[in-house]
Protein backbone atom coordinates (compact mmCIF):
# COMPACT_ATOMS: atom_id res chain seq x y z
CA UNK A 1 0.00 0.00 0.00
CA UNK A 2 1.40 3.57 -1.23
CA UNK A 3 0.52 6.11 1.32
CA UNK A 4 3.33 8.62 0.63
CA UNK A 5 1.25 11.44 -0.09
CA UNK A 6 -1.57 10.51 2.28
CA UNK A 7 1.48 10.82 5.51
CA UNK A 8 2.21 14.75 4.19
CA UNK A 9 -1.36 15.79 3.55
CA UNK A 10 -3.87 17.38 6.58
CA UNK A 11 -7.21 15.71 5.82
CA UNK A 12 -8.90 18.51 7.56
CA UNK A 13 -8.64 20.15 4.47
CA UNK A 14 -10.40 18.21 2.75
CA UNK A 15 -13.07 18.86 4.74
CA UNK A 16 -12.95 22.30 4.40
CA UNK A 17 -13.21 22.11 0.51
CA UNK A 18 -15.77 19.78 0.61
CA UNK A 19 -17.81 22.33 2.49
CA UNK A 20 -16.88 25.07 0.46
CA UNK A 21 -17.62 23.23 -2.70
CA UNK A 22 -21.00 22.64 -1.75
CA UNK A 23 -21.48 25.98 -0.07
CA UNK A 24 -20.01 27.82 -2.75
CA UNK A 25 -19.31 31.01 0.07
CA UNK A 26 -16.74 31.49 2.23
CA UNK A 27 -19.12 32.75 4.69
CA UNK A 28 -21.54 30.05 4.39
CA UNK A 29 -18.71 27.27 4.36
CA UNK A 30 -17.39 28.86 7.64
CA UNK A 31 -20.21 29.27 9.80
CA UNK A 32 -21.14 25.35 8.99
CA UNK A 33 -17.61 24.52 9.68
CA UNK A 34 -17.21 26.66 12.73
CA UNK A 35 -14.63 28.53 11.48
CA UNK A 36 -13.58 31.70 10.69
CA UNK A 37 -13.50 33.02 7.28
CA UNK A 38 -9.74 33.86 7.27
CA UNK A 39 -9.18 30.43 8.44
CA UNK A 40 -11.32 28.78 5.71
CA UNK A 41 -9.24 31.27 2.76
CA UNK A 42 -6.08 29.85 4.60
CA UNK A 43 -7.50 26.34 4.24
CA UNK A 44 -8.60 26.80 0.31
CA UNK A 45 -5.21 28.12 -0.52
CA UNK A 46 -2.91 25.06 1.11
CA UNK A 47 -5.56 22.85 -0.60
CA UNK A 48 -4.75 24.88 -4.15
CA UNK A 49 -0.72 24.35 -3.38
CA UNK A 50 -1.05 20.24 -2.42
CA UNK A 51 -3.41 19.61 -5.67
CA UNK A 52 -1.35 22.61 -8.13
CA UNK A 53 -4.89 23.55 -9.30
CA UNK A 54 -6.85 26.52 -8.27
CA UNK A 55 -9.82 24.26 -7.59
CA UNK A 56 -13.06 26.67 -7.10
CA UNK A 57 -12.77 29.47 -8.79
CA UNK A 58 -14.92 32.67 -8.05
CA UNK A 59 -17.71 34.49 -10.12
CA UNK A 60 -20.23 36.52 -10.15
CA UNK A 61 -22.73 34.02 -8.44
CA UNK A 62 -19.85 32.23 -5.80
CA UNK A 63 -17.11 30.13 -6.13
CA UNK A 64 -17.07 27.33 -8.79
CA UNK A 65 -15.20 24.32 -9.31
CA UNK A 66 -12.64 23.54 -12.25
CA UNK A 67 -12.44 20.27 -13.89
CA UNK A 68 -10.04 18.87 -11.27
CA UNK A 69 -12.11 20.57 -8.23
CA UNK A 70 -15.19 18.45 -9.64
CA UNK A 71 -12.98 15.20 -10.12
CA UNK A 72 -12.42 15.91 -5.72
CA UNK A 73 -15.70 16.66 -4.96
CA UNK A 74 -16.89 13.39 -6.54
CA UNK A 75 -14.19 11.24 -4.88
CA UNK A 76 -15.10 12.73 -1.35
CA UNK A 77 -18.68 12.46 -1.66
CA UNK A 78 -17.93 8.67 -1.30
CA UNK A 79 -14.72 8.87 1.01
CA UNK A 80 -15.24 10.89 3.51
CA UNK A 81 -18.39 9.02 5.08
CA UNK A 82 -16.56 6.15 4.33
CA UNK A 83 -13.58 7.69 6.52
CA UNK A 84 -16.02 8.72 9.71
CA UNK A 85 -17.94 5.54 9.89
CA UNK A 86 -14.30 4.04 10.27
CA UNK A 87 -12.98 6.65 12.63
CA UNK A 88 -16.18 6.66 14.76
CA UNK A 89 -16.14 2.83 14.65
CA UNK A 90 -19.89 2.31 13.44
CA UNK A 91 -21.20 -0.73 11.60
CA UNK A 92 -22.60 0.21 8.07
CA UNK A 93 -26.36 0.68 7.93
CA UNK A 94 -28.19 1.15 4.52
CA UNK A 95 -31.27 2.99 6.34
CA UNK A 96 -29.14 5.95 7.64
CA UNK A 97 -25.96 5.90 5.71
CA UNK A 98 -25.58 9.43 3.65
CA UNK A 99 -22.90 8.09 0.54
CA UNK A 100 -22.58 7.47 -3.61
CA UNK A 101 -21.86 3.90 -4.38
CA UNK A 102 -20.37 4.36 -7.85
CA UNK A 103 -21.50 0.68 -9.68
CA UNK A 104 -19.99 -0.47 -12.63
CA UNK A 105 -22.66 -2.06 -14.66
CA UNK A 106 -22.61 -4.18 -18.15
CA UNK A 107 -25.79 -2.98 -20.14
CA UNK A 108 -27.49 -6.08 -18.91
CA UNK A 109 -26.95 -5.59 -15.23
CA UNK A 110 -28.44 -2.24 -15.84
CA UNK A 111 -31.54 -3.40 -17.24
CA UNK A 112 -32.36 -6.47 -14.48
CA UNK A 113 -31.15 -4.64 -11.42
CA UNK A 114 -31.65 -0.70 -11.90
CA UNK A 115 -35.11 -1.77 -11.73
CA UNK A 116 -35.50 -3.25 -8.66
CA UNK A 117 -32.72 -1.34 -6.71
CA UNK A 118 -34.82 1.95 -7.58
CA UNK A 119 -38.38 -0.15 -6.19
CA UNK A 120 -36.87 -1.92 -3.43
CA UNK A 121 -33.91 -0.39 -1.55
CA UNK A 122 -33.94 3.26 -2.45
CA UNK A 123 -37.19 3.46 -0.68
CA UNK A 124 -35.61 2.42 2.86
CA UNK A 125 -31.97 3.71 2.03
CA UNK A 126 -33.02 7.25 1.71
CA UNK A 127 -29.96 8.94 1.91
CA UNK A 128 -28.19 6.70 -0.36
CA UNK A 129 -27.24 7.39 -4.31
CA UNK A 130 -26.22 5.26 -6.85
CA UNK A 131 -23.86 5.72 -9.73
CA UNK A 132 -24.13 3.58 -12.15
CA UNK A 133 -21.46 3.84 -14.80
CA UNK A 134 -20.49 1.79 -17.79
CA UNK A 135 -18.56 -1.04 -17.82
CA UNK A 136 -15.27 -1.02 -19.80
CA UNK A 137 -11.78 -2.14 -20.11
CA UNK A 138 -10.65 0.41 -17.44
CA UNK A 139 -13.13 -1.20 -14.77
CA UNK A 140 -10.76 -3.88 -13.13
CA UNK A 141 -8.03 -1.07 -12.28
CA UNK A 142 -11.07 1.32 -11.06
CA UNK A 143 -12.65 -1.49 -8.25
CA UNK A 144 -8.78 -1.88 -7.32
CA UNK A 145 -7.72 1.79 -6.88
CA UNK A 146 -10.51 2.50 -5.29
CA UNK A 147 -12.54 4.34 -7.73
CA UNK A 148 -15.94 2.09 -7.84
CA UNK A 149 -17.74 0.22 -5.35
CA UNK A 150 -18.85 -2.89 -7.43
CA UNK A 151 -19.30 -4.49 -10.34
CA UNK A 152 -22.22 -6.09 -11.36
CA UNK A 153 -20.66 -8.14 -14.73
CA UNK A 154 -21.78 -11.61 -16.19
CA UNK A 155 -19.19 -14.88 -14.65
CA UNK A 156 -17.70 -15.18 -18.08
CA UNK A 157 -14.28 -16.27 -16.47
CA UNK A 158 -12.49 -12.66 -16.72
CA UNK A 159 -12.58 -11.82 -13.19
CA UNK A 160 -9.49 -11.57 -11.64
CA UNK A 161 -9.33 -13.84 -8.99
CA UNK A 162 -8.00 -11.30 -6.52
CA UNK A 163 -11.75 -10.07 -6.12
CA UNK A 164 -14.67 -11.14 -4.23
CA UNK A 165 -17.45 -12.18 -5.49
CA UNK A 166 -21.15 -13.60 -5.44
CA UNK A 167 -23.29 -14.96 -7.60
CA UNK A 168 -26.39 -12.17 -8.01
CA UNK A 169 -28.72 -14.53 -10.30
CA UNK A 170 -28.83 -16.91 -13.00
CA UNK A 171 -29.34 -16.61 -16.53
CA UNK A 172 -28.94 -18.21 -20.24
CA UNK A 173 -28.33 -16.60 -23.20
CA UNK A 174 -30.98 -16.40 -26.20
CA UNK A 175 -31.17 -14.87 -30.30
CA UNK A 176 -33.28 -12.01 -31.34
CA UNK A 177 -33.99 -11.06 -35.02
CA UNK A 178 -36.48 -9.25 -36.67
CA UNK A 179 -39.78 -10.74 -36.86
CA UNK A 180 -40.06 -11.12 -40.73
CA UNK A 181 -36.51 -12.57 -40.97
CA UNK A 182 -36.42 -16.80 -42.36
CA UNK A 183 -34.42 -17.55 -39.37
CA UNK A 184 -35.95 -20.75 -37.58
CA UNK A 185 -37.30 -20.78 -34.05
CA UNK A 186 -34.86 -23.43 -32.84
CA UNK A 187 -31.38 -22.57 -33.94
CA UNK A 188 -28.62 -25.28 -35.44
CA UNK A 189 -25.01 -24.61 -35.03
CA UNK A 190 -25.28 -24.74 -38.91
CA UNK A 191 -27.70 -22.00 -39.24
CA UNK A 192 -26.21 -19.52 -36.23
CA UNK A 193 -22.40 -19.72 -37.93
CA UNK A 194 -24.27 -19.06 -41.48
CA UNK A 195 -26.25 -16.35 -40.47
CA UNK A 196 -24.56 -12.65 -40.03
CA UNK A 197 -24.66 -11.43 -36.57
CA UNK A 198 -24.57 -8.15 -34.29
CA UNK A 199 -21.45 -8.26 -32.18
CA UNK A 200 -21.67 -6.41 -28.68
CA UNK A 201 -18.74 -5.59 -27.60
CA UNK A 202 -18.31 -6.19 -23.85
CA UNK A 203 -14.40 -6.88 -23.09
CA UNK A 204 -11.76 -5.38 -25.38
CA UNK A 205 -14.26 -5.21 -28.31
CA UNK A 206 -14.98 -9.04 -27.90
CA UNK A 207 -18.60 -10.43 -26.80
CA UNK A 208 -16.50 -12.93 -24.33
CA UNK A 209 -18.82 -15.66 -23.80
CA UNK A 210 -20.75 -16.73 -26.89
CA UNK A 211 -17.52 -15.95 -29.14
CA UNK A 212 -15.08 -17.82 -26.96
CA UNK A 213 -17.81 -20.84 -26.48
CA UNK A 214 -17.20 -20.63 -30.93
CA UNK A 215 -13.33 -20.52 -30.43
CA UNK A 216 -13.59 -23.86 -28.02
CA UNK A 217 -15.25 -25.83 -31.22
CA UNK A 218 -12.95 -24.18 -33.86
CA UNK A 219 -15.67 -22.11 -35.35
CA UNK A 220 -16.43 -18.00 -35.94
CA UNK A 221 -19.06 -16.06 -36.24
CA UNK A 222 -19.47 -12.98 -38.94
CA UNK A 223 -19.99 -9.82 -37.40
CA UNK A 224 -21.16 -7.14 -39.69
CA UNK A 225 -21.65 -4.53 -36.92
CA UNK A 226 -20.38 -4.27 -33.52
CA UNK A 227 -22.00 -2.09 -30.71
CA UNK A 228 -21.43 -1.66 -26.94
CA UNK A 229 -24.68 -2.19 -25.84
CA UNK A 230 -27.37 -5.31 -25.50
CA UNK A 231 -29.78 -2.99 -26.18
CA UNK A 232 -28.41 -1.84 -29.12
CA UNK A 233 -27.86 -4.41 -30.67
CA UNK A 234 -31.26 -5.34 -30.06
CA UNK A 235 -32.37 -2.13 -31.77
CA UNK A 236 -30.49 -2.50 -35.23
CA UNK A 237 -32.59 -5.77 -35.65
CA UNK A 238 -36.12 -4.83 -37.22
CA UNK A 239 -35.79 -4.43 -41.11
CA UNK A 240 -33.33 -7.01 -41.32
CA UNK A 241 -32.05 -10.17 -41.53
CA UNK A 242 -29.43 -10.06 -38.77
CA UNK A 243 -29.19 -12.00 -35.49
CA UNK A 244 -28.11 -10.80 -31.90
CA UNK A 245 -27.11 -12.97 -28.74
CA UNK A 246 -28.38 -11.46 -26.12
CA UNK A 247 -28.95 -12.17 -22.43
CA UNK A 248 -32.13 -14.56 -22.25
CA UNK A 249 -33.65 -11.68 -19.44
CA UNK A 250 -33.01 -8.86 -21.89
CA UNK A 251 -35.02 -11.19 -24.86
CA UNK A 252 -37.32 -11.66 -22.51
CA UNK A 253 -38.56 -7.84 -22.45
CA UNK A 254 -39.18 -7.70 -26.19
CA UNK A 255 -40.98 -11.09 -26.53
CA UNK A 256 -44.46 -8.18 -26.73
CA UNK A 257 -42.52 -6.46 -29.48
CA UNK A 258 -44.12 -7.09 -32.84
CA UNK A 259 -41.10 -6.27 -34.75
CA UNK A 260 -38.99 -8.94 -33.26
CA UNK A 261 -38.72 -12.77 -32.08
CA UNK A 262 -36.70 -14.63 -29.77
CA UNK A 263 -34.81 -17.56 -30.73
CA UNK A 264 -33.24 -20.17 -28.52
CA UNK A 265 -29.99 -20.48 -29.65
CA UNK A 266 -27.50 -23.74 -30.66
Amino acid sequence: MRITHLRQADLNLLIVFSALAEERNVSRAAQRLLLSQPAVSRALQRLRETFHDDLLIRTGSGYEPTPKGERLLRELSTTLPRLDRLLSGDEFDPNTEETTFRVAVTDHASHVLSPLICRTVLPRALTVTFDFVSFGDQTFDAIEKGRLDLLLNADDGYLPPRFEREIIFEDGFACVAASQSNHPRKLTLKHYLAATHVGVGVLGGRQTIPDERLAAIGAKRRCAIWVPYFSAAIRCLPGTSLLATVPARMAQFEAGNPALKVLSPP
